[in-house]
């Protein structure tokens, strides 16, 4: 991938051509998209090392896990298992605000795009509803961003009802999570079928508009350390917004803001939105450099 050459869009490129990112200076090197696929599959075969060959340095799931014995627990999860049995253990408690600490300073929808397996798998099907769209053989269909927030409730108010997380029966990130783990489950049809909704009817469905777990690390997000930082270096060719799947989040990047912010003197902004997922695709593609990912609070330490 060459950025500086090419405008670098879904559209134009391959999808294995955007692990490899060529420098100014002609060098390649890895992508933030790749330093993300790393991520994943790493913390995963950690996973799956600890139960297969019990190493236990990160034991469980997703949903729950122990990491070198301490408790991590989901935040949604815990909510869920409040409002269902109005019980709290304490250990629960004690991992729940480790993990809301945790991506308070590395950003709450990092969790999509640098924990998440589902989250990856999404992007090969984005690929493929492109191409279907390219050819018109499928029209381009885009909800309402605030819908998620009308699952999330629904999902709270099953658990309330039934006195079960109801969530955790199609969560498709904890289907993949444990089949990861301890093998395949029937579990995996239903992944399969969010996949075909997602290549055959509406763009990253699931991550965009049901999971309550991105709501909730959204949520997190609008306060988080870590952001995305644009600069003046822009000159606004848009590209960004073609890759970026929550795109509505850099609205700073287009060009009708330049006067206002040339009247005040800013050179420098950041995305402040909790639905950044801080994946880096805006990175990759940026020939201007005029966007980084930025810990906000540095000026203090």
């Amino acid at each position: 991938m060459d950025k500086f050459n090419n405008r670098t869009t879904i559209e134009n490129s391959s999808f294995l051509s955007t692990f490899i990112e060529k420098k100014k200076d002609g060098k390649h090197t890895l992508s933030i998209r790749a330093k993300r696929y790393i991520s994943v599959i790493s913390i995963h075969l950690i996973f799956f090392l600890s139960f297969f060959i019990d190493i236990q340095v990160l034991e469980g799931t997703l949903s729950a896990s122990r990491f070198l014995g301490f408790h991590l627990i989901d935040v949604f999860t815990t909510i869920e298992v409040f409002v269902a049995t109005y019980h709290m253990p304490i250990n629960m408690i004690i991992g729940t605000i480790t993990i809301i600490i945790v991506y308070l300073i590395i950003g709450g929808r990092s969790y999509c795009s640098w924990v998440c397996p589902y989250g990856i798998i999404s992007e090969i099907a984005e690929k493929l509803n492109n191409s279907l769209i390219k050819r018109e053989i499928i029209k381009e269909r885009i909800f309402n961003k605030n819908i998620k927030y009308i699952f999330w409730l629904i999902f709270l108010i099953m658990a309330f009802t039934s006195g079960y997380i109801v969530f955790e029966t199609i969560n498709v990130v904890g289907i993949l999570s444990r089949a990861i783990v301890y093998g395949w489950s029937v579990g995996l049809i239903w992944v399969l079928l969010v996949l075909a909704i997602e290549i055959f009817y509406s763009r990253r469905a699931w991550c965009k508009y049901i999971c309550p777990i991105g709501t909730t690390y959204g949520a997190i997000g609008w306060v988080s350390a870590t952001k995305i930082e644009w600069n003046d270096n822009c000159d606004h060719c848009m590209v960004c917004h073609d890759v970026c799947f929550e795109n509505h989040v850099l609205e700073l990047t287009k060009a009708k803001y330049d006067k206002e912010r040339k009247e005040k003197g800013i050179k420098n902004q950041y995305v402040t939105s909790g639905d950044c997922t801080l994946c880096g695709r805006c990175i990759d593609v940026c020939h201007s450099d005029a966007l980084k990912i930025d810990f906000r609070l540095k000026s203090i330490l």
